[in-house]
């Protein structure tokens, strides 16, 4: 196997110092060692692809539909994704020149932070969140904000957004907002994000909305920030936790036409066009799958009921969850602030894993995450041995 010329060794972007793997991911292969551990670490649907979208794509690939697409997606499941989105979120993205179908989300955050920051521009981020986006953010020489919303329930208010963005000034190219959340699980309600988008109306800034847990909210109807700022809304989403299709890799970015013109570009380099394969699948899922997201969330809310009121009565503090899979729960006093020693040692005595809150940035510390996106018997299974590790 050939080894690096020497002379080679610190040629490459030198970014790349500053920015670690993930902790998430770092965390669950250290614990993934652990015979017998139960995991309840990463946001991976147990649920399957519902077989009418496998179906789907199977045909796409006997029919031979193998070749480029249009760079943007085909026209048909961008249609279908302005149709989702008008008919269920009141948005309205032209399927033409507003819609770019992206290599899962991550691919659309990527290319939206990529099509957006120079050197030095801020991102403003409510914290604790989920890791992906600061690392490239700061890859792309760009600077971020982190805002600690722990005091706050875990929601940004109007007026500590608004504070920042006075204190920064022109500095700040975007705000971004994942909601229903992770880690925590919280939702905002149409009236608070309407008094976001009123803040952010104020200044030359972009609201990037991360909306890939919008299908999986509980007692709550979900409202896009788009839809009372369309003209500033960079929006994403996709399929991965509606439809349980994390595999397949399919997301979407919608925008104003201008920016998306210049998004494209950057989709473009990268990875040319999506899979036809894929996109098929998706398109059956928009089309005729509709249905599919209540049936899981269904499941979820059953799950999330059940696994809080364990956690509660074990004297766990937590924001209840109304959206996405996850429980972000205080961990109790009586074992201190290190989140980390505390899941090492939930998982080796325990055999429990869970993801320490201190991974998804300020306001973090001292709680863990637990996915329920697991099966009831894992889960029942993992809630007993909770327990009685809490009682020795």
């Amino acid at each position: 196997m050939p080894e690096l010329s020497v002379g080679l060794t610190q040629t490459y972007n030198q970014r790349l110092n500053s920015i670690q793997p993930s902790n998430i991911r770092g965390f669950d292969t250290q614990i993934s060692k652990i015979k017998d551990i139960i995991k309840l670490t990463i946001g991976e649907p147990d649920l399957n692809t519902p077989d009418h979208i496998k179906d789907a794509a199977k045909k796409s690939i006997d029919a031979d539909d193998s070749h480029y697409s249009n760079q943007a997606g085909k026209l048909q499941l961008r249609k279908a994704i302005h149709n989702y989105l008008f008919k269920n979120y009141e948005l309205n993205y032209n399927a033409e020149d507003e819609i770019v179908v992206t290599i899962g989300a991550t691919e659309a955050i990527y290319a939206t932070f990529e099509t957006l920051l120079n050197p030095g521009d801020a991102v403003i981020l409510p914290t604790p969140l989920f890791s992906l986006y600061e690392p490239i953010i700061s890859l792309l020489g760009g600077k971020a904000i982190d805002l600690d919303t722990s005091n706050n329930g875990f929601k940004l208010q109007p007026d500590q957004l608004k504070a920042v963005l006075d204190r920064y000034g022109n500095q700040v190219k975007a705000v971004l907002l994942n909601y229903p959340g992770n880690p925590t699980g919280i939702e905002y309600s149409p009236d608070e994000v309407k008094s976001l988008a009123d803040v952010i109306q104020q200044y030359n800034v972009f609201a990037i909305t991360d909306e890939i847990y919008c299908e999986l909210t509980y007692d709550v109807k979900h409202k896009s920030l788009a839809s009372f700022l369309p003209e500033q809304t960079i929006y994403i989403n996709g399929l991965s936790k509606s439809h349980a299709m994390t595999g397949w890799r399919v997301g979407y970015v919608c925008g104003p036409h201008a920016f998306i013109k210049k998004l494209l570009m950057v989709h473009a380099f990268m990875v040319t066009c999506p899979p036809d394969v894929t996109q098929i699948a998706a398109y059956e899922a928009l089309k005729n799958g509709l249905k599919d997201p209540k049936k899981m969330r269904d499941i979820y809310k059953r799950r999330r009921d059940f696994i809080s009121e364990k956690l509660t009565s074990f004297g766990f503090e937590m924001a209840m969850p109304s959206g996405a899979f996850y429980v972000f729960v205080k961990i109790p006093d009586r074992f201190g602030k290190d989140d980390t020693k505390f899941a090492l040692s939930l998982a080796k005595q325990a055999k429990v894993g869970v993801i320490p809150g201190s991974c998804f940035g300020k306001g973090g510390q001292g709680y863990i995450r637990l996915s329920y996106a697991a099966s009831d018997e894992n889960i029942r299974e993992s809630m007993n041995r909770i327990e009685q590790f809490l009682n020795n």
